[in-house]
């Protein structure tokens, strides 16, 4: 699995775009920037490329997680309490 960021990958731009990538595969990049960094054994200026690498996969997840919150809080329930529908979140009509 580590062999997609494996040494030399993080400065040869063949990285995948993240806006691109799905949220689970954004998650499992960032997991293997995790376990690059924890190892210990990458040289310094890989570390810093992978460490900001990393905040940019962490960013992009959290994004995506609030999206996922907002969608879900818009659930409409209904007068009996069970939802009864989604409400777009830019405001129009269901």
């Amino acid at each position: 699995m580590l062999h997609a960021m494996d040494e030399g990958n993080i400065a040869g731009g063949a990285l995948p775009d993240i806006e691109q990538m799905s949220f689970e595969q954004a998650l499992t990049a960032l997991e293997e920037i995790v376990t690059q960094l924890e190892r210990g054994d990458v040289p310094l200026d890989q570390s810093i490329a992978l460490y900001e690498r990393g905040e940019k996969l962490r960013a992009a997840c959290q994004k995506r997680l609030d999206s996922a919150q907002a969608r879900i809080e818009k659930i409409v329930a209904g007068t009996d309490g069970a939802p009864s529908g989604t409400v777009p979140l830019d405001g129009g009509n269901a």
